[in-house]
Protein backbone atom coordinates (compact mmCIF):
# COMPACT_ATOMS: atom_id res chain seq x y z
CA UNK A 1 0.00 0.00 0.00
CA UNK A 2 1.06 3.55 -1.30
CA UNK A 3 1.86 6.17 1.22
CA UNK A 4 -0.87 8.37 -1.09
CA UNK A 5 -3.40 5.63 -0.50
CA UNK A 6 -2.90 5.84 3.22
CA UNK A 7 -3.37 9.50 3.88
CA UNK A 8 -6.87 8.74 1.25
CA UNK A 9 -7.75 6.36 4.22
CA UNK A 10 -7.02 9.01 6.81
CA UNK A 11 -9.41 11.67 5.67
CA UNK A 12 -12.44 9.85 7.17
CA UNK A 13 -10.96 9.91 10.57
CA UNK A 14 -9.51 13.08 10.39
CA UNK A 15 -12.77 14.21 9.34
CA UNK A 16 -14.78 12.54 12.45
CA UNK A 17 -12.58 13.75 14.50
CA UNK A 18 -12.86 17.27 13.46
CA UNK A 19 -16.69 16.69 13.24
CA UNK A 20 -16.88 15.93 17.15
CA UNK A 21 -14.55 19.26 17.57
CA UNK A 22 -17.55 21.06 15.45
CA UNK A 23 -19.75 19.42 18.12
CA UNK A 24 -18.42 20.34 20.88
CA UNK A 25 -19.02 24.25 20.13
CA UNK A 26 -21.87 24.47 17.92
CA UNK A 27 -24.94 22.36 18.54
CA UNK A 28 -27.32 22.65 15.37
CA UNK A 29 -30.94 23.16 14.96
CA UNK A 30 -33.55 20.40 13.95
CA UNK A 31 -34.00 21.65 11.02
CA UNK A 32 -30.46 22.61 10.22
CA UNK A 33 -29.43 18.63 11.25
CA UNK A 34 -32.29 17.51 8.67
CA UNK A 35 -30.06 19.71 5.72
CA UNK A 36 -26.76 17.71 6.36
CA UNK A 37 -28.51 14.49 6.47
CA UNK A 38 -30.39 14.71 2.83
CA UNK A 39 -26.86 16.66 1.45
CA UNK A 40 -24.54 13.33 3.43
CA UNK A 41 -27.96 10.85 1.86
CA UNK A 42 -27.17 12.27 -0.97
CA UNK A 43 -23.53 11.88 -1.35
CA UNK A 44 -23.74 8.66 -0.21
CA UNK A 45 -25.66 7.50 -3.14
CA UNK A 46 -23.57 9.32 -5.96
CA UNK A 47 -20.92 7.15 -4.32
CA UNK A 48 -23.18 3.93 -4.70
CA UNK A 49 -24.61 4.71 -8.47
CA UNK A 50 -21.43 6.21 -9.58
CA UNK A 51 -18.50 4.58 -8.20
CA UNK A 52 -19.67 1.18 -6.15
CA UNK A 53 -22.02 -0.55 -8.39
CA UNK A 54 -19.91 -0.10 -12.02
CA UNK A 55 -16.62 -1.14 -9.92
CA UNK A 56 -18.53 -4.29 -8.95
CA UNK A 57 -19.54 -4.58 -12.85
CA UNK A 58 -16.18 -4.41 -13.67
CA UNK A 59 -14.83 -7.01 -11.14
CA UNK A 60 -17.07 -10.00 -13.57
CA UNK A 61 -17.42 -12.13 -10.41
CA UNK A 62 -20.02 -14.66 -10.73
CA UNK A 63 -23.87 -13.30 -10.59
CA UNK A 64 -24.64 -16.01 -7.11
CA UNK A 65 -21.94 -14.79 -5.54
CA UNK A 66 -23.15 -11.29 -5.76
CA UNK A 67 -26.49 -11.79 -5.19
CA UNK A 68 -25.71 -14.09 -1.83
CA UNK A 69 -23.27 -11.52 -1.01
CA UNK A 70 -26.14 -8.78 -0.91
CA UNK A 71 -28.38 -10.79 1.12
CA UNK A 72 -25.76 -11.27 3.50
CA UNK A 73 -25.42 -7.33 3.76
CA UNK A 74 -29.04 -6.75 3.93
CA UNK A 75 -29.07 -9.21 6.75
CA UNK A 76 -25.98 -8.29 8.61
CA UNK A 77 -27.29 -4.49 8.55
CA UNK A 78 -31.12 -5.67 9.20
CA UNK A 79 -29.71 -7.94 12.56
CA UNK A 80 -27.69 -4.67 13.80
CA UNK A 81 -31.14 -2.73 13.45
CA UNK A 82 -32.77 -4.83 15.69
CA UNK A 83 -30.01 -4.97 17.99
CA UNK A 84 -30.11 -1.12 17.93
CA UNK A 85 -33.68 -1.10 18.63
CA UNK A 86 -33.51 -3.12 21.60
CA UNK A 87 -30.58 -1.30 23.05
CA UNK A 88 -32.80 1.96 22.58
CA UNK A 89 -35.51 0.61 24.16
CA UNK A 90 -33.27 -0.74 27.01
CA UNK A 91 -32.32 2.59 27.49
CA UNK A 92 -35.41 4.34 27.52
CA UNK A 93 -36.94 1.54 30.42
CA UNK A 94 -33.62 2.43 32.40
CA UNK A 95 -34.28 5.76 32.06
CA UNK A 96 -30.96 6.79 30.16
CA UNK A 97 -32.55 7.38 26.68
CA UNK A 98 -30.99 11.37 27.35
CA UNK A 99 -27.68 10.56 27.00
CA UNK A 100 -25.64 7.70 24.86
CA UNK A 101 -25.43 4.15 26.59
CA UNK A 102 -22.73 1.90 26.52
CA UNK A 103 -24.57 -0.67 24.06
CA UNK A 104 -25.73 2.05 21.13
CA UNK A 105 -22.35 3.58 21.19
CA UNK A 106 -20.92 -0.34 20.79
CA UNK A 107 -23.32 -0.48 17.69
CA UNK A 108 -22.51 3.17 16.41
CA UNK A 109 -18.61 1.75 16.74
CA UNK A 110 -19.68 -1.64 14.68
CA UNK A 111 -21.15 1.01 11.71
CA UNK A 112 -18.50 2.86 11.77
CA UNK A 113 -15.71 -0.44 11.50
CA UNK A 114 -17.97 -1.62 8.64
CA UNK A 115 -17.49 1.48 6.78
CA UNK A 116 -13.57 1.60 7.40
CA UNK A 117 -13.69 -2.54 6.24
CA UNK A 118 -16.02 -0.60 2.85
CA UNK A 119 -13.25 1.65 2.33
CA UNK A 120 -10.24 -0.79 2.57
CA UNK A 121 -12.30 -2.78 -0.21
CA UNK A 122 -12.36 -0.42 -2.23
CA UNK A 123 -9.06 0.58 -2.35
CA UNK A 124 -8.36 -3.40 -2.75
CA UNK A 125 -10.54 -3.55 -6.11
CA UNK A 126 -7.98 -0.25 -7.18
CA UNK A 127 -8.67 2.38 -9.35
CA UNK A 128 -10.90 5.56 -8.07
CA UNK A 129 -12.86 3.39 -6.07
CA UNK A 130 -11.26 3.38 -2.67
CA UNK A 131 -10.99 7.49 -2.86
CA UNK A 132 -14.73 7.65 -4.02
CA UNK A 133 -15.91 5.87 -0.63
CA UNK A 134 -13.50 7.76 1.41
CA UNK A 135 -14.85 11.09 0.29
CA UNK A 136 -18.52 9.93 0.53
CA UNK A 137 -18.08 7.94 3.55
CA UNK A 138 -16.23 11.28 5.38
CA UNK A 139 -19.66 13.45 4.78
CA UNK A 140 -21.49 10.87 7.34
CA UNK A 141 -18.48 11.01 9.23
CA UNK A 142 -18.35 14.53 9.59
CA UNK A 143 -21.94 14.47 10.58
CA UNK A 144 -21.87 11.53 13.20
CA UNK A 145 -20.25 13.78 15.65
CA UNK A 146 -23.44 16.10 15.82
CA UNK A 147 -25.73 13.18 15.55
CA UNK A 148 -24.12 11.82 18.83
CA UNK A 149 -24.09 15.08 20.79
CA UNK A 150 -26.07 14.88 23.78
CA UNK A 151 -25.73 16.77 27.35
CA UNK A 152 -24.04 13.32 28.70
CA UNK A 153 -21.54 13.50 25.55
CA UNK A 154 -21.47 17.24 25.47
CA UNK A 155 -17.33 18.85 25.48
CA UNK A 156 -14.42 17.06 25.48
CA UNK A 157 -16.33 13.85 25.26
CA UNK A 158 -17.81 14.39 22.03
CA UNK A 159 -14.16 14.64 20.99
CA UNK A 160 -12.90 12.41 22.75
CA UNK A 161 -15.69 9.45 21.05
CA UNK A 162 -15.41 10.99 17.42
CA UNK A 163 -11.33 10.42 17.80
CA UNK A 164 -12.07 6.99 19.07
CA UNK A 165 -14.82 6.64 15.93
CA UNK A 166 -11.76 7.83 13.52
CA UNK A 167 -9.06 5.81 14.41
CA UNK A 168 -12.03 2.67 13.85
CA UNK A 169 -12.67 3.53 10.89
CA UNK A 170 -8.56 3.71 9.73
CA UNK A 171 -7.57 0.81 11.42
CA UNK A 172 -10.59 -1.38 9.39
CA UNK A 173 -9.64 0.42 6.45
CA UNK A 174 -6.09 -0.60 6.46
CA UNK A 175 -7.25 -4.09 7.74
CA UNK A 176 -9.85 -4.42 4.87
CA UNK A 177 -6.75 -3.38 2.02
CA UNK A 178 -4.44 -5.89 3.92
CA UNK A 179 -6.77 -9.09 3.50
CA UNK A 180 -8.50 -8.11 0.47
CA UNK A 181 -4.85 -7.09 -1.38
CA UNK A 182 -4.53 -9.72 -4.60
CA UNK A 183 -7.99 -11.40 -3.34
CA UNK A 184 -9.70 -12.99 -6.35
CA UNK A 185 -12.19 -10.87 -8.57
CA UNK A 186 -14.90 -13.24 -6.60
CA UNK A 187 -13.66 -11.99 -3.46
CA UNK A 188 -13.52 -8.45 -4.22
CA UNK A 189 -16.99 -8.75 -6.49
CA UNK A 190 -18.61 -10.18 -3.29
CA UNK A 191 -17.18 -7.60 -0.80
CA UNK A 192 -18.40 -5.22 -2.58
CA UNK A 193 -22.10 -6.15 -3.57
CA UNK A 194 -21.88 -6.58 0.44
CA UNK A 195 -20.83 -2.95 1.27
CA UNK A 196 -23.67 -2.16 -1.31
CA UNK A 197 -26.12 -3.03 0.77
CA UNK A 198 -24.42 -1.40 3.68
CA UNK A 199 -24.32 2.03 2.06
CA UNK A 200 -27.86 1.40 1.05
CA UNK A 201 -29.27 1.02 5.16
CA UNK A 202 -27.04 3.85 5.50
CA UNK A 203 -28.92 6.37 3.09
CA UNK A 204 -32.36 4.17 3.79
CA UNK A 205 -32.56 3.60 7.84
CA UNK A 206 -30.27 6.17 8.86
CA UNK A 207 -29.61 9.62 7.31
CA UNK A 208 -33.01 10.07 5.70
CA UNK A 209 -35.47 8.19 8.31
CA UNK A 210 -33.63 10.41 10.85
CA UNK A 211 -33.77 13.05 8.55
CA UNK A 212 -37.55 12.92 8.04
CA UNK A 213 -38.51 13.11 11.94
CA UNK A 214 -38.64 16.43 11.98
CA UNK A 215 -41.08 18.57 9.49
CA UNK A 216 -39.35 18.67 5.97
CA UNK A 217 -38.83 21.73 4.03
CA UNK A 218 -39.17 21.86 0.34
CA UNK A 219 -35.86 22.65 0.19
CA UNK A 220 -34.37 19.17 1.47
CA UNK A 221 -35.48 17.61 -1.74
CA UNK A 222 -32.54 20.43 -3.34
CA UNK A 223 -30.36 19.83 -0.50
CA UNK A 224 -30.31 15.73 -1.40
CA UNK A 225 -29.94 15.99 -5.20
CA UNK A 226 -27.31 18.86 -4.46
CA UNK A 227 -25.14 16.15 -2.58
CA UNK A 228 -25.18 13.78 -5.48
CA UNK A 229 -24.72 16.29 -8.22
CA UNK A 230 -21.43 17.79 -5.74
CA UNK A 231 -19.91 14.39 -5.58
CA UNK A 232 -20.65 13.30 -9.24
CA UNK A 233 -18.99 16.62 -10.62
CA UNK A 234 -16.13 15.72 -8.56
CA UNK A 235 -15.84 12.42 -10.00
CA UNK A 236 -16.82 13.77 -13.40
CA UNK A 237 -14.24 16.38 -13.15
CA UNK A 238 -11.49 14.37 -11.58
CA UNK A 239 -11.56 11.82 -14.52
Amino acid sequence: MTMHNFWIMAIPALVALGGGVLAAFWTPSHSTRSLIQHFAAGVVLAALAVELLPEIGREHAPGPVLIASFALGSLFMYGLKLWTLRLEHAAVAAGTSGGLSTGLLLATFIDVATDGFIIGAGFAAGGETGTILALGLSVELLFLGLALTSEATAGWRIVAISGALGITVLVFALLGNLLLAGASHAVIGGTLAFSAAALLYLVTEELLMEAHEVEEKPVSTLVLFGGFLAFWSIQLLGS
